[in-house]
């Protein structure tokens, strides 16, 4: 898999989430890392997605065992920390129960929950929490609207640096046929993950909702759960502050926890 790399120390590995591409999570966990040396920043885009090619991947078990093979290759036995978003949850989610032990913290952004596909998902109506009225361009606005809880000219700069480039280059074709077999054959959760974790969740994200989330609790014993307000599936460009503050909580826990 194509994988852009920062910084040296503690591997971090970032997973973003369906149909965008590494950006995402560049654009928000590099500046947060700006003030936290000592971590090797892993990005890598996942099959059909970005720069990654979907050759001989029909499935989500295929896309994990991809991420299993990218692990074995740029960190090996050493433990790491992980980050995902959305899908990159999902995935999460199950690479850190496959690997206990090496996993030393979990990080799940707005990730899909209990119920995988989106019909089947509990979810707040699209509600705009705030706006300064920018007029964006229509083809922008087309791809931005919808999800924008927080929508101003600063959050739709973002959005247009760190979202809409993987979006116009992802294999379409490619996820077609993996969206038929999205669900993993086994897990995600396999038992309980006693890692520090952090699981963020927007209260007005229409995508992927809160409340399907929740119920993962007790498979993760030593889990903040956060519902932030003024917050959707792009949580994270929502509530910058807020973002880099519970990131950094998290990663204090994971640092005292031996």
């Amino acid at each position: 898999m194509h994988f852009v790399e920062h910084g040296a120390g503690t591997p971090v590995l970032a997973i973003h989430g369906w149909t965008p591409d590494h950006r995402l999570m560049t654009g928000c966990m590099e500046p947060f890392f700006e003030t936290r040396p000592g971590y090797r920043r892993l990005y890598p885009d996942l099959p059909a997605m970005g720069k990654s090619s979907a050759d001989g991947i029909d499935s989500s078990d295929d896309v994990l065992a991809a991420l299993e093979k990218f692990v074995d290759a740029e960190i090996g036995g050493e433990p790491f920390l992980l980050v995902g978003e959305s899908y990159g949850g999902y995935l999460s989610r199950a690479l850190a129960h496959r690997r206990p032990d090496q996993v030393r913290g979990l990080a799940l952004i707005c990730p899909v929950g209990t119920n995988l596909r989106s019909p089947d998902r509990t979810v707040p109506e699209f509600e705009v929490r705030r706006s300064d009225g920018v007029e964006l361009d229509p083809a922008l606005a087309a791809q931005f609207d919808g999800l924008a809880v927080v929508r101003t000219a600063e959050t739709a700069r973002r959005f247009a640096e760190e979202i809409l480039p993987g979006l116009q280059v992802a294999d379409r074709e490619a996820m077609v046929r993996i969206y038929e077999r999205w669900e993993l054959s086994e897990g995600p959760e396999l038992g309980t993950y006693s890692g520090p974790s952090l699981i963020l969740t927007g209260r007005q994200d229409n995508a992927t909702g809160y409340e399907d989330v929740y119920p993962l609790l007790p498979h993760y014993p030593y889990a903040s759960f956060v519902v932030l307000d003024t917050a959707g599936h792009n949580l994270q460009i929502d509530q910058p502050a807020l973002f880099n503050a519970l990131m950094g909580e998290w990663l204090d826990r994971v640092a005292h926890s031996g």
